[in-house]
C-alpha cells in the first residue's frame, strides 16, 4: 500500500485524537490540570483584556471587588469579593479557582443549595481564557501572596 500525504494526515490526526483520549480532559473537574501561567506576558495581558470585559463590572478595575463584600445583601447573596491581596482568591489553588471560574460556585464546590451571583463562564470563556484572566489576576498580587500561593499549588499536587 502506497502512503500519500492524505493518509498520513489522517494517520497522524488519529493518532493525536488516541492520545487526548487516554490523557483525558486537562481542565476537567477534579484533574488538577488547570494551572495558572502568570510568568507567560502574553496570557496576562490576554486575560487583562478578558477580566476588563467579563469580570471588571462585578470585581472592580482594580480587582477592588464590591463593598461589604463579607456581608450577604437582600437576596442572601454575597458580594462580588476584591482579586486583590486583600481577598481571598489566593487563598485557593489553581484548580478550584479554574472549576469556579467556568462550573459557577455552586457545582465547583459540590454545595447544591449555594446561591450566587456569579456566573458560570462554562460556555462563554474557553479553558484557556479563562486561564488567561486567572493569571492576569496573578499577577497583580504582590511577591509574598504569590509565593503562598504557588506553595498551597505545590501542597495541593501532592495531595493527588
Amino acid at each position: 500500500m502506497k502512503w500519500n500525504r492524505r493518509r498520513t494526515v489522517a494517520a497522524v490526526g488519529g493518532g493525536l485524537i488516541v492520545a487526548l483520549l487516554l490523557a483525558g480532559d486537562p481542565f476537567a473537574p477534579g484533574s488538577g490540570g488547570a494551572k495558572l501561567r502568570p510568568d507567560d506576558t502574553d496570557v496576562a495581558a490576554s486575560g487583562q483584556r478578558l477580566y476588563a470585559n467579563h469580570c471588571a463590572n462585578c470585581h472592580g478595575a482594580r480587582l477592588e471587588g464590591q463593598p461589604n463584600w463579607r456581608e450577604r445583601d437582600a437576596a442572601g447573596r454575597l458580594p462580588a469579593p476584591p482579586h486583590d491581596a486583600s481577598g481571598h482568591t489566593w487563598h485557593h489553588a489553581d484548580d478550584q479557582l479554574f472549576r469556579i471560574t467556568k462550573f459557577g460556585v455552586a457545582r465547583a464546590t459540590k454545595l447544591k443549595d449555594y446561591t450566587s451571583s456569579m456566573p458560570a463562564y462554562e460556555g462563554v470563556l474557553s479553558d484557556a481564557e479563562i486561564v488567561a484572566v486567572l493569571s492576569w489576576i496573578k499577577t497583580q498580587w504582590p511577591a509574598d501572596i504569590r509565593a503562598k500561593h504557588d506553595e498551597m499549588n505545590r501542597s495541593a499536587a501532592k495531595r493527588r
